[in-house]
């Protein structure tokens, strides 16, 4: 006698929702870089410092990176759905005051804003896609899209702002989020199935405050000094941060509800998971932030031109991580991800290499590398981390992993642009006779020196110009090096850290 099992009916909301899901991921990923071609624009009309150039291109990832992991608790213990859908609300909404920023510091406060409502929406997409799909080939599918989502958004960015700068000032790159967000209201709100974690515990509010501190004090520390030297108020932030995030990790093996269960870290897949969504987000996010001033400042390119310049890493992105399910099923997890994290670091490396002799025809190889190399790095950690993770601690999971993919694009910016900065200043030899004011300008920016030298009589403008567009593109040329071999030592250490073909099920169950 044979016992008939009746199959799960699957909810066909489902595939809705994973629109949903993937346009907040896509805008999410598209803000982190949009404001790299904006930079030129906003350096013209708010005239930032150096500093507060770097600020408002990464205070909104640094804010996310530091509140995702509250966020994906509060999401556990208040309902994702709410979580998304609230925070994709108040998300519109501040963009619209960004977009009107008169000032530096009003801008910087709106993009720190923003990340405080983007990190409700990360965390909360990625657990939702643990219970919106059960079957484990959908999931698998769905994670790819959305991955690709995330991939496509942030090497799009660029492309984006291109488009809307050619028409309309830059506060457009902030006001495009509100018809996208609205309709992530209207198709999420009937298909979303709201989940959370039943046996939740009160949420530990000294932990949230030693995460902020502890991520905030060591950027901080690491942007300053690079630029201005080891000040004493540069190491007593980096040491206070240190500090935080060392009394952070000590407490939460003492909770008995923590932020972060650190005891998934001594799982070997979840750890090399985390590390390579932090390393393609890296080398990603500070190719496209500088790399795109490159094209305006020095090529002249027009923002549109620069964005469809960038566009084969977009597609290359997009098309990678939705075949990544494949390559992972036919090499193995810790082979794909490292191949696609080599695959960026030697797309950067060809970067460095071509900047003397610039042309887009030798230019498309090197940004297919990036892209390509991106989306299966992202989609497999992404993957990993679901697959690891207990299912009631989903959203705290994914908010880990989603701290890394944060972190890593701030860091990205961060610590190559400190590079960038520091080897900019180190080199640029202006000719004698120039202004104090020009040249000070000049050292701070290659933005603010363009902009002083349109009021210099030619001859001495055209010196200057030429001193500013030499120091910048050996600047980058390091810059991009150094991060190329960051990409390669990421990419031995997680093919050591996650596992081979065949070996995937073996490692899992020892969690």
């Amino acid at each position: 006698m044979t016992v008939s099992q009746t199959p799960v009916r699957k909810d066909p909301r489902r595939w809705w929702a994973l629109v949903a899901m993937c346009l907040a991921i896509f805008l999410v990923a598209v803000d982190g870089t949009v404001l790299s071609l904006a930079t030129p624009s906003i350096v013209r009309d708010l005239q930032p410092t150096a500093t507060q150039v770097l600020w408002i291109g990464d205070i909104y990832s640094f804010v996310l990176a530091g509140l995702l992991i509250t966020m994906g608790n509060l999401g556990d213990r208040w309902g994702r759905k709410r979580m998304l859908l609230v925070g994709g609300s108040l998300f519109a909404l501040i963009s619209i005051p960004a977009a009107y920023a008169q000032s530096a510091e009003a801008l910087i406060l709106m993009r720190a804003l923003l990340g405080v409502a983007g990190a409700t929406l990360m965390p909360s997409t990625l657990a939702l896609m643990r219970s919106t799909f059960t079957d484990d080939k959908e999931r698998s599918f769905a994670i790819g899209v959305w991955s690709a989502m995330g991939a496509a958004g942030a090497a799009a960015g660029p492309l984006v702002g291109g488009i809307l700068l050619q028409h309309f000032w830059w506060g457009s790159v902030f006001l495009i989020n509100v018809p996208i967000m609205a309709l992530v209201l209207v198709i999420g709100l009937p298909t979303l199935k709201e989940s959370w974690d039943p046996d939740a515990g009160p949420l530990d509010l000294v932990s949230v405050a030693l995460s902020m501190v502890g991520i905030l004090g060591v950027v901080y520390f690491i942007k300053e000094s690079a630029v201005h030297g080891l000040a004493p108020e540069y190491l007593l932030a980096g040491a206070v941060g240190t500090a935080a995030l060392v009394w952070f990790i000590v407490r939460q093996r003492r909770l008995e509800h923590p932020l972060v269960d650190v005891r998934l870290f001594s799982n070997w897949p979840f750890t090399g998971a985390v590390l390579g969504m932090l390393l393609s987000v890296f080398g990603l996010a500070g190719v496209i932030f500088f790399f795109s001033q490159y094209l305006q400042f020095v090529l002249k390119l027009e923002p549109l031109q620069a964005g469809l310049f960038e566009l084969p890493a977009t597609l290359a992105a997009l098309v990678a991580a939705l075949v990544a399910g494949a390559i992972m099923r036919r090499f193995g997890r810790g082979p794909a991800t490292a191949t696609g994290l080599l695959a960026i670091g030697v797309g950067m490396a060809a970067i460095a290499l071509l900047l003397d002799r610039p042309s887009f025809i030798l230019f498309v190889v090197p940004l297919i590398l990036i892209g390509a190399g991106d989306g299966v790095a992202l989609t497999i950690a992404s993957d990993t981390v679901l697959a690891v993770a207990p299912k009631d601690r989903a959203g705290a999971a994914s908010a880990v992993s989603e701290t890394g993919y944060e972190l890593g694009t701030a860091l990205g910016i961060a610590i190559l642009g400190s590079i960038l900065t520091a080897v900019y200043q180190a080199t640029l030899a202006l000719p004698s006779g120039v202004d104090d004011g020009v040249a000070s300008a000049a050292m701070e920016s290659p933005g603010e020196a363009f902009e002083v030298v349109q009021r210099m009589p030619d001859a001495m403008a055209q010196q200057v110009i030429s001193a500013v567009e030499g120091a910048f593109t050996h600047a980058l040329s390091v810059t991009t090096l150094v991060g190329a071999l960051v990409l390669g030592l990421g990419a031995v250490a997680t093919w050591w850290m996650l596992p081979g073909k065949g070996e995937i099920v073996d490692e899992m169950s020892k969690h």
